[in-house]
């Protein structure tokens, strides 16, 4: 922002110099023309700092990504491949007591005839 030249305010307290020498400019005219830039140049504004703020949180959260990223590559591998080893027996005894289920109580249920005396 270093090569703004005017805030609203120098825009809103300009004042010009009068001549009456040929042709003019309407007095009304240009007041409503800088009333109009004020406007702007106060909606530019607001946006600027909206965009500064905006760009301050994202740098902030990408600098706490930055750290869980770097704490998550402190672990050793051998920790997490030894999680995922400990739990696949765990998973492969679980898909074959289902498989069993199915076979040992699969034909009782489907007929829709419930014995429930081997539930018990």
């Amino acid at each position: 922002m270093d090569g703004i030249k005017f805030t609203p305010q120098d825009i809103l307290q300009k004042q010009f110099k009068e001549k009456s020498i040929g042709k003019g400019y309407d007095v009304s005219d240009v007041d409503s023309f800088l009333d109009d830039v004020i406007k702007d140049y106060d909606t530019f504004n607001k946006e600027i700092t909206r965009l500064q703020d905006e760009n301050a949180r994202l740098r902030s959260k990408v600098d706490e990504l930055n750290r869980q990223v770097e704490v998550g590559s402190s672990i050793p591998r051998s920790a997490s491949s030894q999680a995922s080893f400990k739990c696949k027996p765990i998973m492969d005894i679980l898909k074959r007591l289902s498989n069993l289920e199915r076979r040992v109580f699969g034909s009782q249920l489907n007929s829709g005839d419930r014995d429930d005396s081997h539930l018990l």
